[in-house]
């Protein structure tokens, strides 16, 4: 396995904190298949000691880790320039954006990806579906794992033609962005499926959404956005990007910031884990680790909870203190979900890396789904911490695994899991919370705050409302 040293906290308004020094008993447990939780990347070097940090005012202090590339990414005009870039734009040939495309370019414009600047080109394109990375000019390498490309079908290829430029525009014709020193390249589908999930089997949520209807082309260039890119869906203020997320850790004086991925609604469970890893983070000797929950906000299957209805559970979950919001960050993660097990879990890691935060919390078969024609995982739910312990370009984030987390049902709370009494045990699954959700029936008790699962139960009811209304409405078959 492995190893990797973990990187000692600095908090610049304080004195330098003490790193603790390993014994023999904490590198065995670390190294036991049972101690998955909060096990960090240690990395066994003998690096040069890193220079000593002059203490800076906390307003302009360094960050916890540095972004990929060594600056953050921003892609979207200054105010003074958006009126001539808007002109220019209105004169160039003109694609429209997808939905998807549209949280893609969102992606790009606040640095979630850096230090890519724009869709991806072919020489870019390549390196990310062969290596799960990209190698810059300075010889340095980093993760990469998703490719983050537009496609553009024949009619589109001929209308540019030879023009250096294009202009973007969203699903409603609004313009969004232009795409400079564009090139266009073959688009070949089933490579890029095949090398992203691991299989061309149908029925796969993101292919069936993107790429299959898409052209067959592949148009990549360096993006300028014309303004922030907004929904006006009442959760714009939760959509902050990765240097206000960076401001956000500063003005709490963070001294270590984990981040938790999810497109669940949050149990005790999920509570659990988040609290214990904070707990953990203290007695390495950490002063002020901050939680950012961070909810994927892009594209997701038909079946999952909806993005407003999962940000009105999490907002019960801290209105109840079963996470403390005083240590917690909430806020939406732009992307699209890909459900790519290993190969998407680097992308989510990296660009946390890119937000600010220097753990990364890691469980059982993450951005994994049921394999779509089969009765089985898609992907082994061991190997996206497996992964993402060895995955190139991640060195400098340490990874959480943890523990599964289940319904003990004689403490009758979630707990840790334990073999030796496997039978005390319940796993709820997210589908069969959402069977409970929609039949009305509650689940044990302790298993999720009554506010949070109150949400869910009534997003259900109000879905059956809307199907008998349909079903009212329908005229009848002869």
């Amino acid at each position: 396995m492995a190893l990797h040293l973990l990187t000692p906290p600095h908090l610049h308004h304080h004195p330098p904190l003490p790193r603790r020094r390993a014994t023999p008993s904490a590198a065995a447990s670390l190294a036991h298949p049972l101690h998955l939780h909060l096990q960090p990347r240690l990395r066994l070097t003998t690096s040069r000691p890193v220079p000593a940090r002059r203490a800076m005012p906390p307003a302009i202090r360094s960050s916890l880790i540095d972004p990929d590339g060594g600056a953050l990414v921003d892609l979207v005009a200054p105010p003074a320039r958006r009126a001539a870039l808007r002109a220019e734009a209105e004169a160039l040939p003109r694609l429209r954006l997808a939905p998807v495309d549209v949280e893609w370019a969102h992606v790009l414009a606040e640095g979630w990806a850096s230090p890519l600047r724009g869709f991806m080109r072919e020489h870019q394109y390549l390196q990310c579906i062969h290596f799960n990375s990209l190698r810059l000019p300075s010889g340095a390498v980093v993760n990469m794992s998703l490719p983050i490309v537009l496609a553009v079908d024949d009619a589109d290829k001929d209308r540019i033609g030879a023009a250096p430029d294009v202009a973007l525009a969203g699903p409603d014709g609004d313009l969004i962005a232009v795409l400079r020193s564009v090139e266009i390249y073959p688009h070949n589908k089933e490579e890029r499926i095949a090398r992203t999930w691991g299989t061309t089997a149908p029925g796969l949520p993101y292919v069936d959404e993107a790429i299959t209807s898409a052209g067959n082309w592949l148009i990549g260039g360096d993006l300028e956005v014309l303004q922030p890119i907004k929904y006006n869906d009442g959760l714009d203020h939760y959509r902050l990007s990765p240097q206000q997320l960076r401001d956000e850790f500063d003005k709490r004086g963070a001294d270590a910031v984990f981040a938790f991925q999810l497109r669940n609604p949050v149990h005790n469970g999920h509570a659990l884990l988040m609290n214990d890893t904070r707990r953990r983070l203290l007695e390495m000797g950490f002063k002020n680790p901050i939680l950012l929950l961070h909810p994927l906000g892009g594209f997701t299957k038909a079946d999952d909870v909806p993005l407003p209805v999962r940000m009105e559970q999490h907002s019960k979950v801290l209105e109840d203190g079963v996470l403390d919001p005083e240590t917690t960050v909430v806020s939406i993660f732009p992307s699209p979900m890909h459900y790519a097990g290993p190969t998407e879990v680097q992308w989510h890691a990296k660009a946390r890396i890119n937000a600010g935060a220097n753990f990364y919390i890691v469980g059982r078969d993450p951005a994994g789904m049921g394999h779509p024609t089969e009765k089985r995982d898609l992907y082994n739910p061991d190997h996206g911490k497996k992964v993402l312990s060895m995955a190139p370009g991640l060195e400098k984030l340490n990874i959480l695994p943890f523990k599964v987390a289940a319904y003990d049902t004689v403490a009758k709370k979630m707990a840790f899991f334990e073999p030796s009494r496997s039978q005390d045990f319940l796993f709820i699954s997210g589908t069969k919370m959402r069977t409970f959700a929609k039949t009305g029936e509650n689940p044990p008790d302790g298993f999720m705050c009554p506010s949070g699962w109150k949400v869910l139960v009534d997003y259900y009811n109000s879905l059956q409302t809307e199907e008998a209304a349909a079903t009212a409405a329908a005229p009848a078959t002869v």
